[in-house]
């Protein structure tokens, strides 16, 4: 059973109209969202809003205030982001505690924000990729205003290992020694390419989905929900439509972008691939933490399986293979 499940559209409205002192119109649209559950919703006015409940145990509570730290750091140096909506009392971060059928209770931490739209956003010509170099450039200069002290730390010893530890545990017997071993000699063979670099904050999800094209209002960047401490490169190679080697031009156009703002470290860019082996990892330990969710089989049918380790180590192999043979 989901922590969500006891989550109704009910107890949504009310506990957005009583934190923000506000009197809503009834309808409740659930927006596309497994990790947290996002709504529409609309006061009397007419007015539109989106509120985020977020997925129960994911975050700490002063690690979702750093996320709005954050968005309000990147206002504040006129970035294109929606922040949260403050109470009267000037919090951002509320909390409401249901009770399902069975009487256990779920404590649930949600905030309030602006609707904003827009299209998906595809970088095409070469003004396209220089334009978001230049986001981001701007975004890391904001970022590095102060730390976030609760957030994860992309590097594969604090990080990576973990993962790996959690998920061998649940690796078939017969693959499980091949599984940990393997990842582990990666981990230590990534390991020093990240040492001695610097590290901000970052949006750590920084894909093509999540910047929008508001047309003469420009680009949206949104979904700061998984913000890490990392190395800048993390925030590039997520928008490059293939593999470094693929991308020169993309890439190199980002970096050009970019350094309008900030000076880049190319040395970094040796680290894309093991990120990439590292992304495949954190997938598959937050799939392990949400495996008795309600619903979760239907949307990722077969994971767990005994076929499912077998390609998920092949891929681990054909990454190392393929993207970390030059470290």
């Amino acid at each position: 059973m989901s922590g969500f499940d006891s989550l109704t559209p009910e107890l949504v409205l009310q506990a957005v109209a009583q934190a923000y002192g506000m009197s809503l119109e009834s309808t409740l649209t659930p927006f596309p969202s497994y990790i947290n559950r996002v709504y529409g919703l609309r006061d009397d006015d007419g007015r539109d809003y989106v509120t985020k409940f977020y997925r129960p145990g994911r975050w700490s509570y002063e690690a979702v205030l750093e996320e709005h730290q954050f968005l309000e750091d990147c206002r504040e140096a006129e970035l294109p982001v929606v922040v949260p909506i403050a109470d009267d009392e000037g919090y951002t971060l509320q909390d409401v505690v249901a009770v399902d059928a069975e009487g256990n209770e779920d404590e649930f931490l949600f905030a309030l924000f602006p609707k904003r739209g827009g299209r998906n956003f595809d970088a095409e010509g070469d003004d396209q990729w220089l334009r978001l170099g230049r986001l981001l450039g701007r975004l890391h200069l904001a970022a590095r205003e102060r730390d976030a002290e609760n957030r994860l730390v992309l590097h594969p010893q604090k990080t990576t290992k973990a993962h790996i530890l959690e998920l061998t545990e649940l690796v078939p017997p017969d693959l499980r020694s091949e599984f940990h071993d393997f990842c582990l000699q990666t981990v230590e063979k990534i390991s020093p390419a990240f040492d001695g670099l610097e590290y901000h904050r970052i949006h750590g999800d920084c894909h093509r989905g999540n910047i929008l094209d508001r047309s003469e209002e420009g680009l949206l960047l949104i979904d700061f929900d998984d913000m890490a401490m990392g190395p800048a490169v993390q925030d590039l190679w997520l928008l490059l439509p293939g593999r470094r080697d693929e991308c020169n031009r993309e890439l190199n156009l980002l970096i050009e972008g970019y350094e309008e703002f900030l000076p880049f470290t190319r040395s970094s860019l040796e680290l894309i691939e093991p990120l990439r082996f590292m992304r495949i990892l954190h997938y598959s330990a937050w799939c392990a933490r949400q495996r008795y969710d309600t619903g979760f089989l239907h949307h990722f049918p077969g994971w767990g399986s005994e076929a499912y380790w077998v390609k998920e180590l092949e891929d681990l192999k054909d990454q190392t293979r393929m993207g970390l043979s030059y470290l």
